[in-house]
């Protein structure tokens, strides 16, 4: 397994190093090798988010501390959306496909990262979506509101597509999220003819196996990559921040569905990833690629450097 991180920052000497590599300025890029597959971490932009999606009903009086260990904000949140691109033999994987204009305008900078890469999207053969959140989806449409991958197949869980296209979930959402069901249904709709969908365990491309992380929504998922003895976890927001997820897995977070069932599913996860030590790229985790250790009877995400 080879494994690298480049940051480029704009700034003088970041500016020039980021531009003689031909890399963005902008982006955070990672890469990971599993033999022959090649997966980049590459940057759709950021979010910002009051402070109270994520900690409204922690403990205050414990939430602080873990808050200022790594420096956050309890106002506001800005994490990173890392969009994952994988390339193996005549495939050009995309785990989701990040924002696109409308959601956020800090977001949407998929497509100059992947042309950083050398990636086009007729290029792209594959788009798997973890879930459809506005961020992981909304990228999929251009200007014209036609599909903006237009050589792809697109592959999702069942669970997932049947609770976004259910017309009931625009009422039962609540008014906060009204508006994202709204958005994946039109979406889901543009490529209805051009989807398959796939269960918990099953292997939907070469080396690639789904694992379901449900809670964050109702079909989220997660997937393995794997060659050999060498394997990787693409998390998507089963495991959604690098501070409060990890030193308290169990607690429940307001950006959950579910919460309950997603705090199970975040906890029973992260003690696996410690336990095989298996890097992980999460979509909003902070250079994106890195892994799970046991720290003080808890855990940390460590960021490949």
């Amino acid at each position: 397994m080879k494994l690298t991180r480049r940051a480029f920052t704009a700034g003088a000497a970041g500016l020039g190093l980021a531009h003689a590599a031909g890399f963005s300025p902008r982006a955070a890029h990672a890469e990971i090798t599993l033999g022959d597959i090649r997966l980049d971490v590459v940057s759709d932009g950021s979010l910002t988010l009051p402070g109270s999606f994520i900690f409204d009903g922690m403990p205050k009086d414990e939430l602080q501390p873990i808050l200022d260990t790594y420096g956050i904000s309890s106002e506001v949140l800005t994490p990173p959306c890392n969009v994952t691109l994988m390339r193996s033999g005549d495939r050009t994987v995309l785990f989701d496909v990040g924002s696109g204009p409308d959601f956020m305008p800090n977001a949407g900078e998929l497509l100059d990262a992947l042309d950083a890469l050398g990636v086009a999207p007729e290029d792209v053969t594959d788009v798997v979506f973890t879930h459809a959140h506005p961020d992981h989806l909304w990228g999929l449409l251009d200007d014209f509101d036609d599909p903006l991958f237009t050589e792809a197949s697109y592959l999702i869980g069942k669970a997932e597509w049947d609770y976004w296209t259910n017309p009931a979930t625009v009422d039962e959402i609540g008014e906060a999220r009204a508006a994202f069901a709204v958005g994946a249904q039109r979406r889901l709709a543009m490529i209805e003819d051009a989807i398959t969908f796939f269960g918990d365990g099953e292997e939907i491309l070469p080396g690639v196996a789904a694992r379901a992380t449900f809670g964050h929504t109702p079909g989220h998922m997660s997937f393995e990559v794997r060659q050999g003895t060498d394997a990787l976890m693409v998390l998507g927001d089963s495991i959604v921040n690098h501070h409060v997820a990890f030193a308290k897995p169990e607690w429940r977070s307001g950006s959950d569905q579910d919460q309950d069932l997603a705090a199970k599913t975040r906890t029973k996860l992260i003690d696996q990833l410690a336990t095989e030590q298996m890097p992980v790229i999460g979509f909003h985790l902070p250079g994106g690629l890195g892994r799970v250790e046991r720290a003080d009877g808890a855990y940390r995400f460590i960021g490949e450097a």
